[in-house]
C-alpha cells in the first residue's frame, strides 16, 4: 500500500491507523497543487491510498474505516455492542462534517470574502474561532471517558488528534481544554504516533 500525504493535514490519521495495525505501506509526500498529483487523484487531496489491487481509496474517513476492515487484529473498529458501530460512525461523521469544516474560513479565508486586503482575511480567519471553539467543546466532552468513542482506541483517535494539532496557534488551544490534552499528551507519547510524526517531518 501506498499513502499519499501532505505534511499538517488529516492524511496523518490513517498514516497512524497503519502503524497501530502494523501494516506493510510506503508513504510519498505530495504537492497537494501539482499537475503531477491532480493527475493520481483528480480532486487534489489527501490522504489517498493505493492499494495492491491499484485502486486509489480517498476520504479519510473512508480510508480508515477500509484499515479496521482489513486488520481486523489490530482492533481498531467500534467493538461490541448494540450502539458501537453506531457511535464510530457518528463519530466520524463529526470530525468529517462539523470538525473539520471549522477550519476552513482560518486556513483559506479567500474562499469565504471577495475582498483581498490582509484586514478583510484576517477577519474571515477570525470568525473561525467561534466556531472552532464550538467544535473543540463538543470533543472534549466526547473524551471524558480518554478516548473520542466506546471508550476505546479506534480509528477516531487519530482522525481527532491530527486535526487538533491544527488549535495550537489559535488563541484558544488544545492545550487549554483538560480531556483534551490530557489525549493529546497520551498520543504523542504513542509509540506509532511518533512514528508517523517523524516520517511526515512533524514534531
Amino acid at each position: 500500500m501506498l499513502l499519499y500525504f501532505a505534511p499538517g493535514t488529516c492524511a496523518l490519521a490513517p498514516h497512524i491507523a497503519l502503524e497501530w495495525s502494523k501494516a506493510g505501506y510506503e508513504i510519498e509526500k505530495v504537492d497537494l497543487r501539482s499537475e503531477a498529483y491532480g493527475q493520481i487523484n483528480p480532486l487534489g487531496m489527501v490522504p489517498a491510498l493505493r492499494i495492491e489491487s491499484g485502486r486509489l481509496l480517498t476520504q479519510a474517513d473512508a480510508i480508515l474505516k477500509f484499515i479496521v476492515t482489513s486488520f481486523p487484529d489490530a482492533e481498531l473498529g467500534a467493538g461490541d455492542g448494540e450502539l458501537a458501530e453506531f457511535n464510530l460512525d457518528e463519530a466520524l461523521a463529526f470530525l468529517t462534517g462539523d470538525f473539520h469544516p471549522a477550519f476552513w474560513p482560518y486556513f483559506g479565508p479567500a474562499r469565504f470574502t471577495t475582498k483581498t486586503d490582509q484586514d478583510s482575511l484576517d477577519a474571515v480567519k477570525a470568525s473561525s474561532y467561534s466556531r472552532i471553539e464550538r467544535v473543540m467543546n463538543h470533543l472534549e466532552a466526547m473524551l471524558q471517558d480518554g478516548h473520542v468513542v466506546n471508550q476505546r482506541r479506534t480509528i477516531a483517535d487519530p482522525y481527532a488528534f491530527a486535526m487538533c494539532r491544527w488549535t495550537v496557534n489559535l488563541p484558544k488551544g488544545w492545550k487549554d481544554y483538560p480531556s483534551i490534552a490530557d489525549f493529546m499528551n497520551r498520543m504523542l507519547e504513542d509509540p506509532g504516533v511518533q512514528a508517523a510524526l517523524s516520517a511526515q517531518g512533524l514534531k
